[in-house]
């Protein structure tokens, strides 16, 4: 039996990217600065206080992804605190904390969550009729997964 997640109108937002596409996301957050303006960011470290600035408005700022910021994003996530993710991530370049970035990743797809990783994809979310108004996802049943992990213990 699935659940249902009601996603009111005023999305959670969490804004991530790598020291190489940080320009690249607060490119795209000033172009959707009206957009985003209906919606609470938060953002890891560099990336929080970088959009701030060029938004002029509260982000809620974590940590830095490395020291931290990534699982905590990772754990509101979990406990149903974000509602999407555009996490603008660089392919080209190895990560020190790549396990943080695969699990914030494997998080999204295991909580049903929007989520961009690059320009084109975080332009159809942003435009999607479902960004500005209410929305119900479903959120995936895990029971089976649960039983079966405390079976093998």
């Amino acid at each position: 039996m699935s659940t249902i997640k009601k996603l009111k109108a005023n999305k959670r937002i969490a804004l991530v990217a790598h020291d190489h596409k940080k320009a690249d996301l607060i490119d795209w957050v000033v172009y959707n600065k009206a957009a985003l303006s209906a919606h609470q960011l938060f953002a890891t470290g560099t990336t929080g206080r970088l959009v701030e600035e060029a938004l002029d408005r509260p982000v809620v700022k974590l940590l830095s992804g490395p020291l931290g910021g990534d699982q905590q994003i990772g754990a509101m996530i979990a406990g149903g605190e974000i509602d999407m993710m555009f996490f603008f991530w660089d392919p080209m370049e190895a990560q020190p904390h790549d396990s943080d970035v695969k699990a914030l990743l494997r998080l999204c797809i295991a909580w049903n969550l929007p989520m961009a990783c690059d320009r084109a994809t975080a332009d159809f979310l942003i435009t999607s009729p479902f960004m500005h108004q209410a929305y119900e996802a479903t959120l995936p049943d895990y029971t089976d997964y649960l039983h079966r992990e405390i079976k093998e213990e």
